[in-house]
């Protein structure tokens, strides 16, 4: 028999999460999209997306995929994918709800499928039972050193602010924009005056214009909105809740709870472009190391082999 490790292997999964699917379909292997005339959110396919590496296949014609390993993100995908009878790997992208410390995993009694938390502090918080768990950090592609922080203004990049104002820290923004403008982008920000959602790679070039990157999330697995500004080689002022603590170095910006801190460093950051420019040097060659696509891809490549094994 051929090692798993050693050949492509063809992968299930559903496209859930746009920038993670986006990394994970450029590694070796053949990857199967579910797709459906309803769309999302269990037939999204490719959405357009630039994927070659991707075939879409019809909701209703999973088995036609002959899949060596079916990567599950929702509890829901089980029943969809019952009766395939190959071996599956669970990835968790979210932090515990609805307590911090008590939530039980959905897969908890279960010892047969691994669950691959995105950050350690997911895996120490979630209550996984008897699953068996491991940690695949996030990577993303480089988009490349684009800033230029000709803006004297600090931006941020979160989806549906007003919905979800204190989870994403959207509120907080007000008090960071006493200091300096801000500007918003992502899905629904136009209901906060903000400049709606716009695509990468114009995103990361109008983004990559302002002086400071701004992270204020209060309840998040860790943003990859966050780890991108980071490679556009920006400073950032991040709120210091979950997995931030680990992944913004102190020499990248400002790293804090206290919001006072926060305003003090931003402004500082902005009236002092030498500095911001720095601090955002520091940001992407911690996010280089620590977040790459190479060991992202590599990690997921054993992983992949050991459940087929």
């Amino acid at each position: 028999m051929t090692d798993p490790g050693s050949r492509r292997l063809r992968v299930l999964l559903w496209h859930v999460h746009g920038s993670w699917t986006d990394a994970f379909v450029r590694g070796r292997h053949r990857y199967f999209l579910p797709v459906s005339r309803e769309g999302a959110p269990w037939g999204l396919g490719k959405a357009g997306r630039d994927w070659p590496s991707v075939t879409e296949v019809p909701l209703d014609r999973l088995a036609e995929t002959e899949p060596d390993v079916v990567v599950l993100q929702r509890p829901e995908e089980l029943d969809l994918v019952a009766g395939l009878g190959v071996p599956a790997i669970y990835v968790e992208h979210n932090a515990p709800r609805p307590y911090a410390a008590s939530s039980e995993h959905p897969l908890s009694t279960r010892s047969d499928i691994t669950i691959a938390h995105v950050t350690h502090f997911n895996e120490a918080m979630w209550d996984c039972g008897r699953a068996p768990t491991t940690v695949v950090p996030h990577g993303i592609p480089d988009p490349g050193a684009r800033y230029t922080g000709e803006l004297a203004a600090g931006v941020s990049m979160i989806n549906e602010p007003v919905r979800r104002r204190r989870v994403t820290g959207a509120d907080l923004l007000e008090t960071l924009a006493e200091a300096a403008p801000v500007d918003l982008f992502g899905i629904g920000t136009e209901e906060a005056g903000g400049r709606g959602d716009v695509p990468a790679p114009a995103l990361h070039d109008e983004i990559a214009r302002r002086r400071v990157y701004l992270h204020t999330a209060r309840w998040t697995s860790l943003g990859l909105s966050l780890l991108e500004a980071m490679h556009l080689a920006m400073p950032v002022v991040v709120f210091a809740a979950t997995e931030a603590i680990e992944a913004v170095p102190p020499d990248a910006g400002v790293l804090s709870t206290d919001v006072s801190v926060l305003a003090r460093g931003f402004r500082e950051l902005v009236h002092e472009p030498d500095f911001a420019a720095l601090a955002g040097k520091n940001a992407r060659e911690h996010a280089l190391k620590k977040h790459g696509l190479s060991t992202f891809l590599s990690t997921w490549d054993r992983l992949l082999a050991e459940a087929v094994r």
